[in-house]
């Protein structure tokens, strides 16, 4: 599958040419469909991206934001992606974030439950590249790599962390991936994600229509 490659000058460029990209696509989503839907990853990398959308024009009202993934951990604490999303998303973002249900007693049930909340296709999934080759929470030797017949499902522990994060079809179903990549420890792993190497967890992905916005550093040849 061939990944189309946007490279910009460093981190807060590609971190802002993201945002440019996601409000575009919201616009666009909107006039056409009444509806936009977008699910966002977790991490340091996005932070500035959810900051930069505060910049842009985006149609938050007929907008909702879906989590790629999360850690299962308390509200409010310092590992759970949604505590840094919002932190960083414009406020009148707020009221369009769909929270994973981390906090369920039943996670199994609770994440049935988001799956059967998320639309047939969603209109674009904004991920982030791992040094191992990870992305979303599908990280290399978990079951949930090969999970088909679910579309939210449950890791096992993770660099300390169960999570709950969204499924490989959910993310080819979607109608566009932007990626954001930067820095250079990224080079290895997006090496091997342009080439196709499919021994990493990002290069399992097969969605048509894939763009990787990266800064310089991570580029190897530049």
């Amino acid at each position: 599958m061939t990944v189309a490659l946007e490279v910009v000058a460093d981190a807060s460029a590609a971190a802002r040419r993201v945002a440019e990209l996601l409000a575009e696509r919201a616009r666009e989503a909107v006039a056409s469909r009444g509806r936009f839907t977008l699910a966002v990853s977790g991490g340091a990398t996005p932070s500035e991206m959810f900051r930069a959308l505060g910049e842009e024009e985006v149609p938050w009202v007929e907008t909702t934001v879906y989590q790629v993934d999360e850690r299962v951990v308390p509200a409010g604490h310092p590992d759970r992606n949604l505590t840094h999303l919002l932190a960083t998303l414009p406020p009148a973002a707020h009221g369009s974030v769909h929270p994973m249900p981390v906090d369920d007693r039943d996670l199994e049930r609770a994440a049935a439950r988001y799956a059967a909340e998320l639309p047939a296709h969603l209109d674009l999934v904004h991920l982030g590249l791992g040094t191992d080759g990870h992305t979303a929470s599908l990280v290399p030797g978990d079951p949930v790599l090969d999970v088909r017949d679910r579309t939210v499902a449950l890791t096992n522990e993770y660099q300390g962390f169960r999570r709950m994060t969204i499924t490989v079809p959910v993310i080819d179903a979607a109608r566009e991936i932007v990626w954001l990549v930067t820095g250079r420890e990224k080079q290895d792993a997006l090496t091997r994600l342009l080439a196709g190497d499919s021994s990493i967890p990002a290069a399992r992905i097969s969605n048509p229509r894939q763009l990787v916005v990266a800064d310089a550093g991570a580029v190897p040849a530049l």
